[in-house]
């Protein structure tokens, strides 16, 4: 009898939290049908979701002031608090989210003999360097190097990336590319559109996301102005505030009240500037993908790819209203992968 675990030893992804990746990590754990194991079941931000599988929150690690120049080694002793109750699930299919100052599931899957699978979603060093703090940068690129070579050897390593297939490469770790997924909700295009006041003359340009800087949602506004007819639909919340009279913003939503503010768009925006990294796969493509909403999207990371013949990648921030207004009258074919497909994949080889 299979018994999967889902370990994601980051404090910073809590299970329910309304981050993408606390997204993925549900969306993971639901399609295995794995209990996770993780450091917090919400944090300050609240609850912004259900689970229909366990999770096992083993707390935050508690760390004096006084230490603060260390808290590296804090984010260790709080991994490391998640390795005993995964271990007493006597877990056969460990699937570990890549965190750094993480030896957890190294831990679990040798003592257990589980198969391991790790989920590398980032450079996790860069990624900090870029938009956080790194005290002990050495210390960092060590913990990352001496886990990702643990695991091409001893698991898989599966990227969510090209970008992200190729730096591990560089490192001698073979990964599989393992693009992500989306929840299976079908949104309910008229009715939303009726609720929201819309009318059949309004072109409804749409934003998915956390709403920082480098997602690009400080375009939205000036797509709506230069296409006749526009209104601007911007779901989520972050930093950047948007104030347009032709824009609303709803804030955070559940997923499926999110399918059905997608299906509502006429055209789903992902506005990323140069400046964006270039190793994620954004969900927010996926999301207007599986309702049909056409993508207009900037070249970068994988947005290509995710977007496939089911809209338009421009090379500049300024081409997105043109391309936008070319999909006007028309929707795509509705392809959703589902996070069941994304496991399906996973375990087939």
């Amino acid at each position: 009898m299979e018994r999967p675990v889902y370990l994601c030893a980051s404090a910073g992804i809590p299970a329910l939290g309304p981050s993408g990746a606390s997204a993925h990590v549900r969306g993971m754990a639901t399609a295995l049908g794995a209990t996770i194991v993780t450091p917090r079941l919400a944090d300050r931000r609240g609850v912004h979701a259900q689970l229909g599988v366990p999770v096992i929150p083993v707390g935050v690690a508690g760390w004096p002031s006084w230490l603060s120049p260390w808290e590296e080694e804090r984010e260790i002793h709080t991994a490391r608090r998640c390795a005993r109750p995964a271990l007493a699930l006597r877990p056969t299919l460990l699937w570990e989210r890549f965190t750094l100052f993480s030896d957890a599931g190294w831990k679990v899957a040798r003592h257990s003999k589980a198969r391991w699978i790790l989920e590398v979603n980032a450079p996790l060093v860069q990624e900090r360097a870029r938009f956080e703090s790194l005290p002990q940068r050495k210390l960092a690129e060590f913990w990352e190097r001496r886990i990702l070579t643990a695991a091409g050897a001893e698991g898989e390593v599966v990227a969510v990336s090209r970008w992200l297939v190729d730096w591990l490469g560089s490192m001698g770790v073979k990964a599989r590319l393992l693009s992500n997924g989306v929840s299976r909700h079908v949104g309910n295009r008229e009715a939303t559109r009726r609720a929201l006041g819309f009318t059949d003359g309004d072109f409804v340009i749409g934003f998915l996301g956390s709403m920082k800087a480098w997602h690009g949602v400080e375009a939205l506004p000036g797509v709506v102005e230069r296409i006749p007819g526009a209104v601007g639909l911007c779901v989520g919340e972050g930093p950047v505030k948007i104030e347009h009279p032709r824009v609303r913003v709803v804030g955070q939503v559940s997923e499926a009240r999110a399918a059905d503010l997608v299906a509502a768009m006429d055209v789903g925006l992902a506005p990323y500037g140069a400046d964006a990294p270039p190793w994620f796969c954004p969900l927010k493509l996926l999301a207007y993908r599986a309702q049909g909403t056409p993508v207009v999207a900037t070249d970068v990371g994988d947005c290509a790819l995710v977007t496939g013949s089911g809209g338009t990648i421009v090379s500049r921030v300024d081409d997105l209203a043109d391309a936008a207004a070319s999909w006007r009258g028309r929707r795509c074919t509705p392809q959703v992968r589902g996070w069941d497909d994304v496991v399906v994949e996973a375990l087939s080889r």
